[in-house]
């Protein structure tokens, strides 16, 4: 079914025709139709899922929410529901430009800092900011005594290691509080030449009202004044920070399903 073409891979239909698109990778462990997208518009919804559920199964497959809801419907199971934002920088500055956002200090004793510190630094105030109810929060499988824990340290390592989304950027900033312990943090990265907030936490227990905001708006700030023309993130469905996001300047541009066909 998938035969490469330049950095797509294409499924065809039996008439030869392409049906569907998409970059290949690995996720969850399993091979993943990532950016998945309808080439034939022509293309009969229940018949394109049915096409997908026996060309892909055992994959991942992230594409168009209407054909994830109807592989869902076939028995696939959700991994996530997510939104594409991004942010306009040298069009649409923040009142009063980016120089505020960039110099103003954090309050409460709390200090902003490079993001030069080792994943065993961040995973515990990462895995604290998503925890239980979280819309992102990934309950590993075969839980034992600290496996959630080295689960949680491995992807931060290949996250900042430039494995998951691109080379971490110098923009990517933590928060330290009196103690020197990592309470919130912002990584950042070259998504293809994107600057992209590949991660971004907060510990829920330190009360710092609005810290969240700083320090997004600080890596933002950071982010404009180096020149780029736009940032992006991604939000799960569900995930209040949404709202944030969308205050701070952010606006929707794609929405997608991404499920394991099975």
């Amino acid at each position: 079914m998938a035969q490469a073409g330049s950095d797509w891979q294409y499924g065809y239909g039996a008439d030869g025709v392409p049906l569907v698109r998409f970059e290949r990778g690995e996720r969850e462990g399993r091979r993943w139709a990532n950016r998945l997208e309808v080439v034939d518009p022509r293309a009969d919804p229940a018949a394109l899922a049915a096409f997908v559920q026996t060309e892909l199964a055992g994959w991942v497959v992230s594409g168009p929410v209407g054909l994830g809801e109807e592989l869902v419907r076939r028995g696939a199971a959700v991994l996530r529901h997510g939104h594409t934002m991004h942010r306009k920088l040298t069009d649409a500055p923040p009142p009063g430009g980016w120089a505020g956002w960039a110099a103003t200090p954090l309050r409460d004793g709390f200090r902003a800092v490079p993001c030069d510190r080792g994943a065993e630094a961040l995973a515990p105030a990462s895995r604290a900011a998503f925890g239980p109810g979280h819309p992102d929060h990934r309950p590993d499988e075969g839980q034992g005594e600290g496996q959630d824990e080295r689960a949680s340290v491995r992807r931060i390592a290949e996250l900042l290691s430039g494995q998951v989304i691109g080379p971490p950027l110098p923009a990517s900033t933590l928060v330290v509080d009196g103690t020197d312990r990592v309470v919130a943090g912002a990584v950042l990265t070259d998504w293809d030449g994107l600057p992209w907030i590949a991660h971004v936490f907060r510990h829920p227990a330190h009360g710092y009202p609005g810290l969240g905001r700083d320090l997004l708006r600080r890596v933002v700030a950071a982010v404009a004044d180096g020149g780029a023309a736009r940032i992006g993130l991604a939000v799960t469905e569900g995930n209040r920070a949404r709202q944030l996001y969308e205050r701070l300047g952010f606006t929707t541009t794609h929405s997608s399903l991404t499920v394991v066909v099975l």
